[in-house]
């Protein structure tokens, strides 16, 4: 599994346990099981209402017990989830996303990669605040 879809995975699964099911019919299931979301399908996984991903990672900064500043540091967020936030599992991320630059770990491949996480959310079924992709 990419780490995108490990990002991906672990912030829509929160939002869909948080919310009751919408009419229950007995067949309807979650989008399929944990981990089949990847980067190039987690669109058919995401639900059919936006995710207010600001709201969930806000809940989840809520109750950890470290003070996170996820808003801006993909270090951060990547904890946040519950991922690993290594330089290697970062440039594995820079890798997939096609960042281009140099994959040293460096403020600016840091920015891009919180960015580009934030907007393939967003293009994902993610409702993301426009400050949190520029």
């Amino acid at each position: 599994m990419s780490i995108f879809s490990k990002i991906f995975d672990k912030i829509f699964r929160r939002a869909e346990a948080a919310q009751p099911p919408a009419g229950t019919t007995g067949t309807a299931g979650p989008a399929g099981p944990a981990g089949t979301a990847t980067a190039g399908n987690a669109a058919a996984a995401a639900p059919a209402q936006p995710v207010d991903v600001e709201a969930v990672l806000t809940a989840m900064a809520e109750k950890n017990p470290q003070k996170l500043n996820w808003r801006t540091s993909i270090v951060d967020l990547m904890k946040l989830v519950g991922m690993e936030s290594s330089l290697q599992e970062r440039k594995e991320l820079a890798t997939e996303l096609g960042y281009t630059g140099a994959k040293d770990g460096s403020a600016e491949m840091n920015l891009w990669l919180h960015k580009q996480v934030m907007r393939k959310l967003a293009e994902n079924g993610g409702k993301v605040p426009a400050e949190l992709m520029d």
